[in-house]
């Protein structure tokens, strides 16, 4: 359920953005179209860092380096990012910055937010990036990172009982470190900690299960377009908690547990197996399969936020034709060139390319050169 405050139903519109000493750019602004937006240039010029500061202020955090301070340029001392938004109804101004040594502010129409978590689902954003790699390559954590991200958006209670989850889960892992160093044992403590983590989990590993059974059919449907109906994918959920309740789990782990210094089992450890023909495509896929695998991933993502918001997401694509050739360049355009998306904003180095592409099947861009 999405919250009240964030319950409208029309497009999100970026219509200007001014970015001060954000990673290599000093100051630039821009004046946006409301449908494709493409960023053309070298690699090193600027352009992921255009569509991060985007991404930075649908997020309240860059998606390249979530490592605050990192993200202001070198011998500066504070960034600054700001974007106007129109809406069906209103204008929106949105402000993020940060100073050396102070603490991130998100103001929404010159009003800072308590906690930064409750801006998260004002602006739908998807991106596609280079980086999605890492959702194959890299371990359970960063394909957690992205169920967590999708349900995020929509749903406030999911984020806020999965940061107490993680809260509860740091003082037990600290705890069990505590018995290794001093040689001893409270089983009252732990249990408390045991109590309150399989309170949280349940919630959270029901809403993950629900979600991957209505993704997937999404996710397969936008692979086999994007594929010509060549090959099959699916996406596998798996879950301590589908053996047994998490407080069974941790009894039966403890001297695990004691002996790691850390907690074993839980919602912490869930993960996804991405599929090609019942193999992992880590093994199996090419780079064009595992491209359109991500992009395929992303593009669900999408739909399902368009469904629970009832309205498009902005969407941003960092080089995404990287490794494919004219003809899904060309189909992924035209995909995202419907009614059903709403504004877009492409990173791309090949130039001709790309304006021969939005030429054909564009009916409003812009191009910026940087």
């Amino acid at each position: 359920m999405i919250a009240s405050n964030f319950l409208f139903l029309f497009s999100m519109i970026l219509q200007h953005l001014s970015i001060t000493n954000y990673k290599n750019i000093t100051s630039k602004r821009f004046d946006f179209n409301p449908k494709i937006n493409c960023f053309i240039g070298n690699n090193g010029v600027g352009k992921s860092n255009v569509l991060d500061a985007i991404y930075h202020l649908s997020f309240g955090k860059s998606y390249f380096n979530p490592a605050s301070q990192q993200n202001i340029q070198f011998d500066k001392d504070f960034f600054a990012l700001e974007g106007r938004y129109k809406t069906n109804l209103e204008e929106e101004k949105i402000v993020c910055s940060l100073k050396k040594g102070d603490r991130k502010t998100i103001k929404r129409n010159g009003k800072a937010y308590l906690r930064i978590a409750d801006h998260i689902g004002l602006i739908p954003t998807v991106i596609i990036s280079p980086s999605d790699q890492d959702l194959i390559i890299e371990g359970s954590s960063t394909r957690r990172k992205f169920i967590d991200g999708v349900i995020g958006q929509t749903d406030p209670l999911y984020l806020k009982n999965l940061l107490d989850y993680n809260k509860v889960l740091a003082q037990r892992n600290a705890l069990l470190k505590y018995f290794a160093l001093n040689r001893t044992f409270d089983a009252t403590t732990l249990g408390i900690y045991n109590a309150q983590m399989a309170q949280l989990s349940q919630p959270l590993f029901e809403k993950r299960s629900a979600f991957i059974e209505q993704f997937c059919p999404i996710f397969e449907a936008r692979y086999q377009t994007i594929s010509n109906q060549k090959e099959q994918v699916r996406l596998e959920y798996s879950s301590h908690l589908q053996e047994n309740k998490l407080e069974v789990l941790l009894e039966a782990q403890l001297q695990k547990d004691k002996l790691a210094q850390h907690s074993t089992v839980g919602i912490h450890k869930d993960d996804i197996s991405f599929l090609l023909a019942d193999r992992p495509i880590k093994n199996l896929g090419s780079q064009g399969q595992q491209k359109s695998f991500l992009v395929a991933l992303k593009l669900a993502q999408f739909d399902f936020l368009q469904k629970q918001f009832g309205h498009p997401p902005i969407l941003l694509l960092d080089d995404a034709f990287d490794k494919l050739d004219q003809n899904r360049v060309a189909q992924i355009v035209t995909l995202v060139n419907t009614d059903a998306f709403g504004q877009i904003f492409i990173t791309d180095t090949h130039e001709e390319r790309t304006k021969e592409v939005l030429s054909k099947v564009a009916s409003s861009f812009e191009v910026f050169r940087l």
